[in-house]
């Protein structure tokens, strides 16, 4: 089962695979003239997953995306995790759930054409979190080209969690290129800005009049190549915006179109963030798919989320789940293309 290579199916021709080391998405293909066009970047063996970028694809956890020293107080105690990205904590340290081998099993999801149940246990203790925790996540495609990953989780004493999963997207297939000729629209008319060591300052700043705004689609390299302080920081985008939504509800959080083919994926998510990231530590020192060179903002990951560093960050959405209690979060990637 390590080694096997799951895939969901629909009606429409719409392929999606994964692995159960770390959950990993490893391809989304459209179909398009009797063939199809893969729009997710990633390796093409299971043993080039285990090697290859840490998170290309992953489900993270315990704590997705960055955690300020790499600590944060749970009843008056500081809890001390791995500081794996410079001083910070990112996605759950350097064994998180990217790392873990899940349980797969096939399930019927009513409304979906296939569905899998992914389950995994972490330890009290696992990378220094406390609980007990019994992680869940379903993976289900239906005919509307959805692909709905569910998260559940219940921990046997207070921790805290921020699941998400991990995909970069290329819309002009692997292998095509930048995606800074795509489309990006974002439902968020605040982001968090951040200071140098990519931790948020706290603040709430609106995107009105600065390279943040996405509220419109904008053609990435109109921000990636522009002097706005914030781009300029991290060289692209690898920030975190506020949504437009009410706690809890499933609503759109990002487009991204690609002009040429037409394709598109769609974020909805019951999340009250946005992390998106365009990709600037590839160096083209790693090889993916096809052969083919990773390369700087060759693609763009969209990571739906609580906001960075929100256990430190009393005035951010809630990351701490009581024993006994249902963490439970939702994602729906919508992908539409052209018939051709």
């Amino acid at each position: 089962m390590k080694n096997k290579i799951f895939q969901l199916t629909n009606k429409n021709g719409l392929v999606v695979e994964f692995i159960s080391l770390g959950g990993r998405l490893t391809s989304v293909k459209i179909p398009e003239n009797n063939s199809f066009v893969d729009v997710l970047m990633g390796y093409d063996t299971v043993e080039g997953c285990a090697k290859g970028d840490a998170y290309m694809g992953a489900i993270c956890g315990r704590f997705a995306n960055r955690i300020a020293n790499g600590r944060f107080s749970l009843d008056g105690k500081w809890v001390q995790l791995d500081q794996n990205n410079g001083t910070n904590h990112l996605h759950g340290g350097n064994n998180g759930f990217h790392k873990k081998y899940w349980e797969v099993k096939g399930i019927n999801l009513k409304g979906n054409d296939s569905a899998y149940q992914l389950s995994m246990i972490s330890a009290d203790g696992d990378e220094n979190y406390p609980g007990y925790l019994k992680a869940e996540v379903i993976y289900a495609l239906n005919d509307d080209n959805e692909l709905l990953i569910e998260f559940k989780a219940v921990s046997d004493k207070k921790t805290i969690i921020n699941l998400t999963s991990h995909p970069y997207f290329n819309l002009k297939g692997v292998g095509g290129g930048t995606v800074l000729d795509h489309l990006l629209e974002i439902n968020a008319s605040f982001f968090t800005p951040i200071n140098q060591d990519s931790i948020p300052t706290g603040d709430l700043k609106a995107v009105s009049g600065t390279a943040m705004d996405f509220t419109t689609p904008v053609v990435l390299s109109e921000r990636i190549n522009c002097n706005d302080q914030q781009v300029k920081l991290v060289g692209g985008l690898d920030h975190n915006w506020v949504l437009n939504k009410k706690e809890r509800e499933l609503a759109l959080a990002a487009r991204v179109m690609e002009p040429v083919s037409g394709r598109s994926v769609e974020v909805f998510t019951t999340q009250p963030g946005l992390q998106v990231y365009t990709a600037m530590h590839f160096d083209g020192t790693t090889t993916g798919k096809g052969g083919h060179l990773i390369m700087p903002y060759s693609c763009i990951a969209l990571e739906a989320q609580n906001f960075p560093d929100a256990p430190n960050k009393p005035a951010f959405p809630n990351s701490i789940l009581k024993a006994g209690e249902l963490y439970h979060q939702q994602i729906i990637y919508r992908f539409g293309w052209e018939i051709k």
